[in-house]
């Protein structure tokens, strides 16, 4: 009875915390990981990445929920989400939270003082991202930012510096991330405007956020190729990754349209899922061979 209860209750932070989503910044951590290491990194670095990259990451998405609580049950959409119906109360989330930034800082303590040093900033912009809507429309950016620092992080884990390649790597990330988000809120753009709400489709319309997200996917695209003629390790292969991640951007920009918002939890997430496991292989694939 109590490991059914301890099961449901994981998937209800689960559930909670969107882990299905968390593919998104691993797959751009650990191909920035593998590159800085030049192969895999130490065991134990590489735990502690993970670690870092969990707590950070599910710490995230959980104040998310709590700060947004009352917008969410405004909104029909997302109405039935945990909080909002009751099935979990803030203070149990925010302790949740709390845990698991803990996590993080001790996982950074472990890496190097760089990490540690710099992990502040990171516990600032999962924050405040969830904040930004209230005040700018620039909200997808800054969670493009934060979602970043995953492979920024992971790169200064292995080496302590900062160079090229992770910054390419954090924008490539940055603007993938802001991409779909802007696609995925397309669909509140109406309840956004009514509610106050900043966002770049409330601003700009829904027909030129979709403009907006796909110049960011080119750029996003431009920066992996940056990537490609800076790591030596790379190859045929992972130019091939690049070709198929063009191929899925533009499959995703062909079932969406600003008059047609029905595939936008296709196009916008369940697309680039598939995206962020073909930079994973392909990216990992050629480091190795």
């Amino acid at each position: 009875m109590v490991l059914v209860k301890i099961i449901n209750k994981l998937k209800e932070y689960g559930k909670l915390v969107m882990f299905s989503h968390t593919i998104f910044s691993l797959s751009f951590a650990l191909v920035s990981m593998v590159i800085a290491a030049k192969g895999l990194p130490e065991i134990s670095t590489l735990i502690w990445i993970l670690v870092c990259f969990m707590g950070a990451r599910t710490g995230a998405n959980a104040i998310n929920r709590v700060i947004d609580a009352e917008i969410d049950a405004r909104n029909p959409r997302t109405a039935g989400r945990q909080l909002p119906k009751g099935e979990m109360k803030k203070t149990e989330v925010i302790i949740f939270t709390a845990v698991c930034f803990l996590v993080m800082l001790f996982g950074a303590y472990k890496l190097n003082w760089i990490c540690l040093l710099l992990s502040p900033i990171a516990l600032f912009l999962m924050i405040i991202y969830s904040y930004c809507k209230r005040f700018t429309f620039l909200c997808h950016l800054v969670l493009g930012v934060t979602c970043a620092c995953a492979p920024v992080g992971a790169w200064l884990a292995i080496t302590g510096e900062l160079s090229l390649v992770p910054l390419f790597m954090g924008a490539a990330n940055t603007l993938w991330v802001a991409g779909f988000d802007i696609i995925y809120g397309s669909q509140d753009y109406d309840f956004d405007r009514e509610n106050g709400l900043h966002s770049i489709p409330a601003k700009f319309g829904v027909a030129g956020a979709l403009l907006i997200a796909k110049l960011f996917h080119i750029v996003t695209l431009l920066c992996l190729l940056v990537i490609g003629i800076l790591v030596p390790q790379f190859g045929i292969i992972y130019y091939l990754g690049l070709f198929s991640i063009a191929g899925l951007f533009i499959a995703e920009y062909k079932i969406v349209s600003p008059t047609n918002l029905t595939n936008v939890n296709i196009a916008s997430y369940s697309i680039n899922q598939i995206v962020s496991i073909v930079l994973l292989v392909f990216g990992l694939a050629d480091a190795f061979i």
